[in-house]
């Protein structure tokens, strides 16, 4: 059974935590408390495989940046959250994706944005078209989300494992295209 790591990051009080328990266990919680980490496995099916899903629920406080590298470096796809009551946390969005690319070392890495608290109408700062056009400038899926409803939770983290099978997928065929067994070999001959 293929096993996948996400990783969720976002700045604090976006609704990291309250996503992925929502997700892992079909509650919500109320209290804001702030993490450190926290892990969760979950067993899913998703598109007719059935997968292992290994979650890392991660710190949104500056203070705790150093320990994100190491999920960067380990995590297999990414979902970067932020609260659409609050303009600060969609800013952030930018800065979590370059430092998880950095981190990487790559120009690309599965990445969902995912826009939380949807269910807060009458508070929301952030639109779906600004959340729609980030996307399209980062090349990377998108989906608006209710810890608090439910609403696109799973979702949000299935698209996520399509995602890594995407750019696991889209690897391979560039490592078969450039793999020295596969390509045919110009022969030098010399003449003495």
């Amino acid at each position: 059974m293929p096993s996948y790591k996400l990783v969720v990051v976002g700045g604090g009080g976006v609704g990291k935590s309250a996503l992925t328990l929502q997700f892992v266990h079909s509650k919500f919680v109320e209290e804001y408390e702030p993490t450190i980490e926290n892990f969760y496995q979950k067993q899913v099916e998703i598109d007719e495989e059935t997968c292992m899903l290994e979650i890392i629920d991660t710190a949104g406080q500056e203070e705790f940046a150093l320990m994100r590298d190491t999920y960067y470096r380990s995590g297999d796809g990414f979902l970067v959250v932020y609260s659409v009551d609050t303009r600060d946390s969609f800013d952030e969005v930018t800065t979590f994706k370059e430092h998880i690319l950095k981190t990487k070392q790559s120009d690309t890495a599965p990445i969902v944005i995912v826009g939380n608290k949807k269910d807060l109408v009458q508070r929301r700062k952030v639109s779906s078209d600004e959340l729609k056009d980030l996307a399209s400038l980062f090349q990377c899926a998108f989906i608006e989300t209710s810890a608090k409803t439910r609403e696109n939770v799973d979702m949000a983290f299935f698209q996520c494992v399509r995602e890594i099978r995407k750019f696991k997928a889209l690897n391979n065929s560039i490592d078969n295209d450039s793999h020295p067994k596969r390509k045919k070999k110009k022969k030098n001959c010399f003449i003495i």
